[in-house]
């Protein structure tokens, strides 16, 4: 006799029906579910009262979920904006910073344009250059501020004369030939040029160092009255150049006075014009450090 648990179940009434209850069910469901999908293509509104309905049972909970996530979202946003909110403000700060300074050197560019035709207004219009010439070259590499100018003896000028752009003082004639001259540049380390404030009579020495810059050495010494942004021009003293021309605008303070930028800079300036001598006779007892120079 076979053992029982191999007996298969078509040997069982209970397990046939059960079978069989089984496909009636799901004919019976596959039947319904042809109907209601032909419904739905040829009478769709007949669903929207139980569509409606059903959305109405689920509102309560589909609320509640939105509700949740929304105020999730909220308390997120706050959380991570409370953290950003340190690294925006020193954003901004550092954005402000920079526009005081752009507005701080277009206030300086201001003021200085402002003082350069006030400068440009005290000239002498009725002093003639003695030539109009191109600078012609410099020296870059040497310790040494030399300028070459394509106009010499033949064109009237001599040793000393002083040698100006539209801007101001470029430096004077220091050895002439027959058609081009030596200049020498205010940066150079042997020019000295009696100065003073353009707003008062604070008078000083225009040193120059080899470099860009010229040291303004104050000839009384005591509290420093200059500021940066100062203009200095010529005083006339010397007897080389007239009184009143641009020389340089002081940029840092120091001890003794300060060091100042030149405003006609020789690397910007293509036509100069050479100035007769404001006082030969005064620049007589200056002659003796411009041999020097044509010694060495």
């Amino acid at each position: 006799m076979a053992p029982t648990g191999s007996r298969r179940s078509g040997y069982s009434r209970r397990a046939q029906y059960n079978l069989f209850t089984g496909y009636v069910i799901a004919g019976i469901g596959a039947l319904i579910g042809a109907i209601l999908l032909a419904l739905s293509f040829f009478q769709p509104q007949l669903f929207g009262g139980l569509r409606g309905a059903a959305q109405s049972g689920v509102s309560p909970a589909t609320e509640t979920a939105a509700t949740v996530r929304t105020g999730s979202k909220g308390l997120w946003d706050t959380v991570s904006g409370y953290y950003r909110a340190g690294s925006k403000n020193a954003d901004l700060k550092r954005e402000m910073e920079i526009a005081r300074i752009r507005l701080a050197e277009a206030e300086a560019v201001k003021q200085e344009n402002a003082r350069l035709k006030g400068l440009l207004d005290l000239q002498d219009k009725d002093t003639r250059p003695v030539a109009v010439a191109r600078l012609v070259g410099s020296t870059s590499t040497s310790t040494r501020r030399f300028a070459y100018l394509g106009a010499g003896s033949a064109d009237g000028v001599e040793v000393g004369m002083p040698v100006r752009s539209p801007r101001g003082v470029v430096g004077r004639i220091l050895e002439v030939g027959s058609a081009s001259s030596r200049v020498l540049l205010l940066t150079d380390s042997e020019s000295v040029l009696p100065v003073r404030r353009s707003k008062d009579e604070v008078v000083a020495f225009a040193e120059g160092r080899g470099d860009s810059l010229i040291r303004i050495k104050l000839i009384n010494l005591g509290i420093n009255p200059l500021e940066p942004g100062d203009v200095f021009v010529t005083s006339g003293a010397g007897g080389y150049y007239p009184p009143g021309i641009a020389v340089a605008i002081l940029t840092e303070t120091t001890d003794d006075g300060g060091l100042a930028r030149i405003i006609s800079d020789p690397a910007a300036t293509d036509f100069v014009s050479v100035q007769p001598i404001y006082e030969p006779e005064a620049a007589i007892g200056a002659a003796a450090p411009v041999e020097r120079e044509l010694d060495d």
